[in-house]
C-alpha cells in the first residue's frame, strides 16, 4: 500500500500560542499538546509500516511528517522547560521532552521502519531527498537497529536516562542562584546606575546575586578585592555538590551508548556526524589552538601580572577572582578604554533596536512588533519578521523547490520571541530556541532568544553576546523555507553552528554601525576613535582567552573520554595544563558548566566555528559591511540552505575556495 503524497502547497501555519491565562491551563495546553502530537506520530507510523513497495519519495514525505510532529512538540517542551515562570508548566514541559525523546527513539528503533527505508532505491531521487534518505538510515544505525532486542531495549533505557540526567544537570545550575551580602561601602568602584538598582536593606547590606547582571561587573569593577573573589567562589560553586554525581553517570552512560552501537567511545560516536569527523581529532584542534595561542597569551599576561603586582608584590600568578579586574585596569590605565564610560553609550533599549535595525538592513528583513501577541512573561516581546530583499530577476534564492518564482515583496517568513531579562527559574546563560521549524509552504520559522542583560546600561561585552545569539535566531528564520524538517534552521553540522553567529559579532565593533544607536544620555553618538581604542582593548588578551576556550573544551573531551572518578581533580589537571589562571581552591566550576548537558565532548565547537567565521567575514568589506552583494550572497549561499549541504560546502560556495585556517591565525597574532 502506498500513500497519496503531501500537497505540495498546503496553507501556511500560523505561529502557534504560547500563553495561557493560568499554571492549570498552560500545563493543560502541554499536555494536550503531545498528546495530540503523538497520535499524529502513531498514525502516520502505522501507515508507513505497510508502505511497501513504495515510491521513495512518498516514504520520505510521510517520514517528514513524523520528524514534524515530534519536533512541534519537543521545541515548545524545551523553551517552556527553562523559561516559563511557574514551576508545574516547567515541569509538565520537562516531560513532554522526555516523552518525545522516549518516542523517537523507539521509532529509530523499530526494525519494521528500517527495513522500509532500506529497501527504497535511491535512484530517481533528487539531491537533497537522497541526502534524507542518507541520514535517516544512519539515524537508525546510530540508534541500534541493527542490534539484538536486548541491546536496543537497554539502549532505549540509556537515551531517556540521558534525557533526564540533561534536564536535572541544566535545572540545578538553573535554580541555584548564590547570593553574597556585601556592606554597601565596600562596593566602591560599581556603576552607579548598578549601585542605584541595588540599594542596601536594613542592615546597610546589598545582595549580589551570581546571575550575570550582578557577577560579571562586580568582578569587573569592585575595588574591593575580597568582595571579588566572594562572588567569584559562588559563582564558581554553583551546582556543587548536586550537580557532580549527575555529571558522573551522564558520561558513564554516554561511554555504554557509544560502546553498543560499535564506537571506542562517546567523543568518537559524537564526532561521526560533525565536521570534524572523527573524536581523536578533538585534542589535536585544541592542541593545535593552545599552541597558536602561546606566545600571544604570554605576552599578554605579563602586563596583566605586572599590573597586579603592583597592588600583589610577588606574584606569579593570577585566578579568575583577579582577572577581569586587573585586565579592565590594564585597558582604562595603558590602552584607554574605561569600560564605565563605554557603558553609558549602550542603553538596553536603544541597543535592541539598534540590532533590529542592522540586521534588517543586512539581510533584507523587516521586524514588525506584534504587541498583542501571547507571551509567557512580560518580559517577552515578540516580532513577525518579513523578507524585504531584492530577489533581482524574481527567482527566490531562499526557496529549495526547484524552478520556484519569487513570491510578492515584503512577505512575511517567521516569527521571533525575544526573552532577554534575567528572573528566578529561567534559563541562566544564553541561547536560541526553535519553537517551529519552517517548511516552504507548510509552516513559518518561529523561534526564541533566551537571554540575561540588565535592563539599564550594558556592557558592550553584552552587546557582543546578543548579537551573536540573535545570529542564531536569524539563521533560524532564513533557513526556514525548507523542504524538509530534517533541514530546517539551524540543521547543519553541530561545529558549524556557531560560525555565523560568531561572524555577527563583527559588526558590534564597527564605528559606522555602533554610531546608529550607541548614544549617551545626550544623545551624543559613541566617538570613532573609542571604538578604535576598544577594538584594541578588545585585541589584548586574545591570546589567554583563546587558551582559556581550549581548557573548557579539554574539559568537555576528556570528561568523556577518561571518565574520571575525580572530576575535580581531573579539571585542576587540564586547567593547569591549558588556562591562563590558577585555580581557586575549593571551586567546582564543571558543575556549572551547562555546555556538558548539550555540547557533550564537543565544546571545541567554538573554536573550531571561529576559525570559520574570521575566513567568511575575509569576504566582507570592512570599509562598508552593508554591501548588498556579498551580504545577500552570504544570506542565500550559507544561511539560507540550513542543513540541505554539508558546511563546508555552503562555506566553499560563498568563498569559492574552501575554508582555511590562515585568517584565524593572522587575527591571532596581530
Amino acid at each position: 500500500m502506498t500513500q497519496t503524497p503531501l500537497p505540495e502547497h498546503p496553507p501556511t501555519a500560523e505561529p502557534a500560542p504560547l500563553a495561557l491565562p493560568d499554571a492549570a491551563g498552560a500545563r493543560a495546553w502541554v499536555e494536550a499538546r503531545t498528546a495530540e502530537g503523538f497520535a499524529r506520530v502513531r498514525e502516520l507510523v502505522a501507515r508507513l509500516r505497510e508502505a511497501r513497495p513504495a515510491d521513495p519519495l512518498t516514504v520520505l514525505r510521510s517520514w517528514d511528517e513524523v520528524s514534524l510532529a515530534l519536533s512541534d512538540v519537543a521545541a515548545v517542551g524545551s523553551l517552556w522547560a527553562n523559561v516559563h515562570p511557574l514551576l508545574e508548566v516547567r515541569t509538565a514541559c520537562e516531560r513532554a521532552e522526555v516523552e518525545a525523546d522516549r518516542l523517537g527513539t523507539e521509532l529509530r528503533q523499530d526494525r519494521g521502519l528500517y527495513d522500509v527505508f532500506a529497501a527504497l532505491d535511491p535512484a530517481g531521487l533528487d539531491p537533497e531527498a537522497a541526502r534524507l534518505l542518507d541520514k535517516t538510515l544512519q539515524d537508525f544505525r546510530r540508534a541500534g537497529v541493527d542490534r539484538d532486542h536486548a541491546t536496543r531495549a537497554r539502549l532505549a533505557q540509556i537515551e531517556e536516562r540521558l534525557t533526564e540526567l540533561v534536564q536535572d544537570f541544566g535545572r540545578t545550575i538553573r535554580d541555584d542562584v548564590r547570593r553574597v551580602r556585601v556592606p554597601a561601602d565596600r562596593l566602591a568602584g560599581m556603576p552607579q546606575d548598578w549601585l542605584d538598582a541595588h540599594p542596601a536593606d536594613a542592615d546597610g547590606l546589598v545582595t549580589v546575586t551570581t546571575d550575570y547582571p550582578d557577577a560579571v561587573p562586580v568582578r569587573m569593577f569592585v575595588h574591593d578585592p575580597q568582595v571579588r573573589r566572594d562572588v567569584t567562589v559562588a559563582f564558581l560553586q554553583r551546582g556543587w555538590p548536586a550537580n557532580e554525581p549527575l555529571l558522573t553517570e551522564l558520561v558513564a552512560l554516554r561511554h555504554e551508548l557509544a560502546t553498543l552501537v560499535g564506537f571506542p567511545d562517546w567523543a568518537s560516536y559524537d564526532a561521526e556526524v560533525k565536521m570534524i569527523g572523527a573524536g581523536a581529532r578533538i585534542p589535536e584542534f585544541i592542541d593545535r589552538i593552545a599552541a597558536a595561542a602561546e606566545e600571544p597569551m604570554r605576552r599578554d599576561l605579563d602586563v596583566v601580572l605586572e599590573r597586579y603586582r603592583r597592588d600583589v608584590p610577588g606574584a606569579t600568578t593570577i585566578d579568575a577572582a583577579d582577572a577581569g579586574y586587573y585586565e579592565e585596569l590594564v585597558r582604562k590605565e595603558q590602552l584607554d578604554v574605561d569600560a564605565q564610560q563605554v557603558r553609558t553609550y549602550f542603553d538596553f533599549a536603544k541597543v535592541r533596536q539598534g540590532l533590529l535595525d542592522v540586521t534588517g538592513r543586512l539581510f533584507g528583513l523587516r521586524w514588525v512588533e506584534v504587541p498583542d501577541a501571547p507571551v509567557w512573561h512580560e518580559d517577552v516581546t515578540v516580532y513577525d519578521v518579513y523578507d524585504e530583499s531584492d530577489l533581482h530577476d524574481g527567482a527566490d534564492p531562499d526557496s529549495a523547490v526547484p524552478g520556484e518564482r519569487a513570491q510578492p515583496a515584503s512577505r512575511r517568513i517567521g516569527r521571533i520571541h525575544l526573552d532577554l531579562h534575567p528572573r528566578e527559574g529561567k534559563y541562566k546563560h544564553a541561547a536560541q530556541f526553535t519553537l517551529a521549524d519552517g517548511l516552504v509552504g507548510r509552516q513559518l520559522s518561529e523561534g526564541a532568544l533566551v537571554c540575561n542583560f540588565p535592563r539599564g546600561l550594558m556592557e558592550h561585552s553584552d552587546v557582543v553576546t546578543l548579537f551573536h545569539e540573535f545570529g542564531h535566531l536569524v539563521h533560524h528564520v532564513l533557513a526556514g523555507r525548507a523542504r524538509w524538517t530534517r533541514f530546517s534552521g539551524v540543521a547543519t553540522e553541530w561545529d558549524f553552528v556557531e560560525a555565523p553567529s560568531q561572524m555577527l559579532e563583527e559588526w558590534a565593533w564597527d564605528a559606522g554601525v555602533l554610531r546608529g544607536f550607541a548614544t549617551d544620555a545626550a544623545g551624543e553618538p559613541i566617538p570613532a576613535e573609542l571604538v578604535e581604542r576598544m577594538r584594541a582593548a578588545d585585541d589584548f588578551g586574545k591570546g589567554y582567552q583563546a587558551r582559556q576556550q581550549m581548557f573548557y573544551a579539554a574539559m568537555s573531551y576528556w570528561f568523556h573520554t577518561d571518565r574520571p572518578a575525580d572530576l575535580t581533580g581531573r579539571m585542576v589537571e587540564l586547567q593547569q595544563r591549558y588556562s591562563p589562571y590558577a585555580w581557586i581552591e575549593g571551586t567546582h566550576m564543571f558543575a556549572s558548566f551547562g555546555h556538558l548537558g548539550g555540547y557533550s565532548s564537543a565544546y571545541y565547537t567554538y573554536m573550531w566555528s571561529l576559525v570559520i567565521a574570521k575566513d567568511l567575514f575575509s569576504a566582507f568589506d570592512p570599509g562598508d559591511l552593508f554591501a548588498p552583494e556579498v551580504a545577500l550572497r552570504y544570506r542565500h549561499k550559507v544561511l539560507a540552505p540550513g542543513g540541505s549541504r554539508d558546511a563546508a560546502d555552503l562555506v566553499e560556495d560563498f568563498l569559492g575556495r574552501p575554508y582555511t585556517f590562515d585568517a584565524y591565525a593572522a587575527w591571532l597574532a596581530r
